[in-house]
């Protein structure tokens, strides 16, 4: 499939593990050049109570994670939809990965809530930028459930089709995301990183 634009995106939440890879499936099949990524230390997802998350190691592959939950109660993670959502995981790509650890470049960072936002925005400040090459970093507020990362992927998928169309992409990137704010009714937070 051809790419629908030259745009190398990435979408971030905290895990890799629902948000992100629920847009990342999205949009690649769109035909965007996409990547996905979590911030936080380690990747957690929902456990047997609310104070008791399963907490993985960034690096530990989908299928593990899906072995191990399977294991510990299938029917509960059968349920909560976990299993259903590391299998379409494991189909996308082997583990969730770090965006600190990454060396890619990208014209497009998407994160998933606000905390994120303020983590790759602090991170890419401090890093030293490699050709001062302008990255638009863009937060879109998704809960983390699945069926809000279902509607956040459609307008995630929305708004890059509409940067996709884009001319040039750096001076029309304000008009297209107020254009966006005011058809999804969701509010946007948008900064610029060099890298």
């Amino acid at each position: 499939m051809s790419l629908v634009s030259d745009l190398r995106i990435a979408v971030i939440c905290s895990s890799n593990m629902n948000r992100s890879m629920e847009a990342h499936a999205f949009l690649a099949k769109k035909g965007f050049d996409v990547k996905s990524y979590g911030t936080g230390d380690k990747v957690k997802i929902p456990g047997s109570a609310f104070d008791k998350p399963n907490v993985y190691e960034f690096g530990t592959s989908y299928e593990d994670i899906y072995l191990d939950l399977q294991q510990k109660d299938k029917s509960l993670y059968t349920q909560n939809g976990l299993l259903h959502t590391l299998d379409r995981n494991r189909r996308i790509k082997s583990h969730p990965e770090k965006f600190q650890e990454t060396n890619e470049k990208f014209d497009i960072l998407i994160t998933c809530e606000e905390r994120v936002y303020d983590a790759v925005v602090e991170y890419m400040d401090n890093k030293s930028p490699l050709d001062n090459a302008i990255v638009h970093v863009i937060n879109i507020d998704i809960q983390d459930n699945l069926e809000e990362a279902t509607i956040g992927a459609f307008l995630i998928s929305d708004m890059c089709m509409m940067l996709a169309k884009t001319e040039d992409l750096d001076n029309e990137i304000e008009e297209v995301l107020h254009n966006f704010e005011e058809k999804s009714q969701r509010s946007i937070l948008h900064s610029i990183v060099f890298n």
